[in-house]
């Protein structure tokens, strides 16, 4: 009887594939192991078992796996059924949830070799001249990677070439798989065990007399060891003794030293394993934990819904605690990676090495090693901090997720595919693992706190800071009035530059938000008024004056900052608007003497700027720190006494229902950086329209009114959460085909669904990467059937794609649009 093997492939293509097994490698196969199998002409795919059956595929011969990558499954059952969910409700392939959730190194795809065959046969005189630098390569190679013949010939495109080669017969080609992730070995000394009795010793000592530096490093390795009490690292003693590695070589090549290897983590954490401290909690902290653990015995998910500064992390500590004493693990979900370094510090001091972080910043085989600890239960994968994607983990016994900021719209994947929400995500992962769900945020989302509304979710609420401290003070500066009155230093009004000034003078922290980066968004020539734009996107290009580059946002084409207007040939360029960049140098004039730092995007790309930038700031190396919502979100600086933030009107006049909202949720976070100790801190919100009702509702900390205006205004114009939302976006390099092809699609959804249909409409950006944009916006009641809809969507897309000059358009679907 014949064996057969589904297998996921990391593509985007709805179906599985089916492989030949043989009854030795049937035996061997469990789902959720890794096979190498061929796909396409040529190519060899890392591929994800499915299920073994004996049904012998009816349209394809079955080929046979190329390997078996593994001897254990790296997915668990209860993984596949998470990944299987957010493939059926975000309208994607599991093989693009298998791309965005195993780690890269996992995914080994094969290398293509160039080979020679018969180079005295060739006749030379017929080669291009590029051709004939390949064959000389490989009469002194016996084989070359594409991208080494890329290099020889100083060419990217060198496929062509390759293949005039093989039509030659002067070249073969051979697809080679490479494992990608290695192991961290670290190398260690010890004695031979020949010299453990004293006796011995004696006599090794006596024989290395005249042979200083041996018997010093043999010296020098004894203190080391009675100093460490454990195994003694090459590196380490390297180090301590300033003896060198020749040295050391020859006491081995004498068989006095013995040197051996060790498998250790990348990750590790500067700090000794400890018991958990006592975690003291304040009457507020006990009752919210009461209410949580009353909503968890109903099985629902709680809310904690906690002014800023007001001890959400103690309540959470207190709920880990309790769920690793059990044996199980815990999931703690952040935003921003800038959350982790300052939270991590705090774990630390509770759980000591039984935390374990995940990442984008982590390298790939960091990054492997965590999903190997949590795949294997071990002890320093109990607590599992990370962003997003570290919802994607192998989980084998979850007792716990806490999603902290749950407002925060980084949660939502927005590309590549899958476009999951974590926090959505996170719900379904728990019910699955029958685990509990918290979600923690001062500002929640309008759908969260309407689902408690509705009992859907419980409730727990923390309106006080932490030891009764008052919330900071928050004043509006009326911008338009002193821009009247020429009363404008640059972009500071006399106000904010008076209150900074004060709180320099007392030796306190600034923060100043102004939620875009660069320094000037548009260079515009003041004779014709062109502004550069983007040649491959409809955007002008940002200045940075940093690297004195005109820079596009959306595709990271840049130029050199033009002397004089394109258009008109002017030396009349002038910059609109202002980034962090301006904020900054604005800043250094206005206080020489002070210290100020800058966290945005282009300050964080390093693997570790983040958690450098913020231990500055904490440790006052910084007396001004000017950032984007990065330092909105979380962060606990107990020196900070003034925010600022520039110009609320940007977050707020956005062509997007959801900005009052959002607007609402920044401005009220940067407040809460504020003050966090005894002294009452203080907030300065500078506007062109101090009347707007949103300013309103900040300063005055109501919540609840702007989701009572904002939730009846959502019902009136039908936005979630009384509808849901799917967006379909077509991309084509054709204006005109995607126009065609945009209302068609769209007239053919009105006919089938039967539910509002807006569109097609270019979006505020209409090219990004020289392909145009077109949204269709599905609206949804909650009482329609989703799966229907679907349903209906994926029909009408199979219909589209039968039609041949619609091929090359490019669907994407957007579940829950935020």
């Amino acid at each position: 009887m014949d064996f057969f093997l589904d297998v996921v492939l990391p593509i985007p293509l709805e179906r599985l594939f089916t492989y030949r097994l043989s009854r030795e490698e049937a035996s061997l196969v469990k789902r959720g192991m890794r096979v190498a199998v061929p796909f396409g002409k040529s190519k060899i795919y890392t591929a994800l078992t499915f299920d073994i059956h004996h049904n012998e595929p009816q349209v394809y011969e079955a080929k046979e796996i190329h390997q078996l990558l593994d001897d254990e499954p790296i997915v668990t059952e209860i993984q596949f059924k998470h990944w299987q969910w957010i493939a059926d409700y975000y309208m994607c392939t599991l093989g693009e949830v298998v791309r965005g959730a195993l780690p890269g190194s996992f995914l080994l795809e094969s290398e293509t070799l160039v080979l020679p065959n018969k180079l005295d046969q060739v006749d030379e005189a017929l080669l291009s001249d590029n051709e004939f630098l390949i064959l000389e390569a490989l009469r002194h190679q016996s084989s070359l990677k594409i991208d080494e013949i890329s290099k020889i010939i100083d060419r990217k495109r060198v496929l062509p070439i390759v293949n005039q080669l093989v039509q030659k017969q002067a070249i073969l080609l051979k697809e080679t798989l490479h494992e990608q992730y290695r192991p961290k070995m670290e190398k260690y000394l010890r004695l031979n065990r020949a010299y453990e009795s004293e006796a011995e010793l004696e006599r090794l000592l006596e024989k290395l007399a005249r042979a200083q530096k041996q018997s010093q490093a043999l010296l020098a390795f004894f203190q080391l060891k009675s100093q460490q009490k454990s195994r003694v690292k090459v590196n380490d003693f390297v180090k301590f003794s300033g003896i060198s590695k020749a040295v050391i070589k020859a006491l081995i090549d004498k068989e006095i030293f013995e040197s051996y290897e060790i498998r250790a983590d990348r990750v590790q954490f500067d700090v000794n394993s400890k018991e958990v401290s006592q975690i003291e909690l304040s009457a507020q902290q006990e009752k919210a934990v009461v209410d949580i653990k009353g909503n968890f015995e109903n099985d629902k998910v709680c809310l904690l819904y906690g002014v800023t500064s007001s001890g959400k992390t103690e309540v959470y500590l207190k709920f880990i605690n309790e769920v690793i004493e059990t044996g199980k693990q815990v999931l703690y979900l952040l935003p921003e990676i800038a959350l982790t370094s300052q939270l991590i510090n705090r774990l630390m001091a509770y759980f000591g090495n039984k935390i374990a972080v995940y990442h984008s910043k982590y390298s790939l085989n960091e990054r492997v090693e965590v999903w190997n600890n949590v795949l294997h239960g071990n002890d320093k994968a109990q607590v599992i901090v990370g962003t997003r994607s570290a919802l994607l983990l192998p989980f084998t016994h979850l007792g716990l997720i806490v999603v902290d900021e749950e407002h925060e719209s980084s949660f939502k994947q927005f590309d590549p595919a899958p476009r999951y929400h974590a926090r959505d995500a996170a719900i379904v992962l728990s019910n699955l693992h029958n685990s509990k769900c918290i979600l923690g945020s001062a500002t929640p989302s309008l759908e969260t706190f309407f689902n408690t509304k509705s009992k859907k979710y419980g409730i727990a609420q923390m309106l006080r800071r932490y030891g009764d401290v008052l919330m900071p003070e928050i004043e509006l500066v009326d911008i338009k009035e002193a821009t009247r009155k020429k009363r404008m230093k640059g972009h500071f009004s006399e106000q904010l530059l008076e209150e900074i000034s004060n709180c320099l003078a007392e030796k306190e922290q600034v923060i100043l938000f102004q939620n875009r980066r660069g320094f000037a968004p548009i260079v515009e020539c003041t004779t014709c008024g062109h502004a550069t734009q983007c040649p491959n996107c409809d955007v002008s290009l940002t200045y940075h004056q940093h690297r004195n580059q005109l820079r596009c946002h959306y595709c990271g084409y840049h130029m050199s900052l033009l002397q004089s207007c394109q258009a008109c040939g002017n030396n009349t360029l002038d910059t609109k608007g202002f980034g962090t960049e301006q904020i900054q140098e604005e800043l250094l004039k206005l206080f020489p003497e002070y210290r100020i730092g800058r966290m945005d995007l282009d300050t964080t790309r390093g693997k570790y700027a983040y958690e450098k930038i913020i231990n500055a700031f904490e440790q006052q190396e910084f007396d001004i720190l000017v950032g984007t919502q990065m330092v909105t979100k979380g962060l606990d600086f107990r020196n900070v006494a003034l925010v600022g933030i520039m110009n609320a009107d940007s977050l707020l006049n956005f062509p997007d229902y959801r900005s009052h909202e959002r607007g609402f949720q920044l401005m009220t976070q940067v407040a809460g950086r504020a003050g966090r100790t005894e002294k009452r801190g203080k907030v300065l919100i500078q506007t062109y329209n101090p009347y707007h009702q949103i300013l309103h509702q900040v300063s005055n900390y109501d919540y609840k009114k702007m989701f009572s205006e904002q939730l009846y205004e959502r019902e009136q114009f039908k936005y979630p959460p009384h509808v849901r939302i799917i967006r379909i976006t077509l991309k084509d390099k054709d204006y005109n085909k995607l126009n065609e092809a945009s209302d068609w699609f769209a007239s053919s959804l009105r006919n089938v669904l039967k539910v509002q249909v807006l569109g097609p409409e270019y979006p505020t950006v209409a090219r990004i990467r020289n392909q145009y944009l077109k949204n269709i916006l599905i609206k949804i009641n909650t009482t329609e059937s989703i799966t229907r809809i679907k349903n209906s969507i994926r029909r009408i897309e199979n219909s589209f794609n039968a039609i041949s000059q619609y091929r090359s358009i490019r669907l994407v679907y957007d579940v829950d649009h935020i």
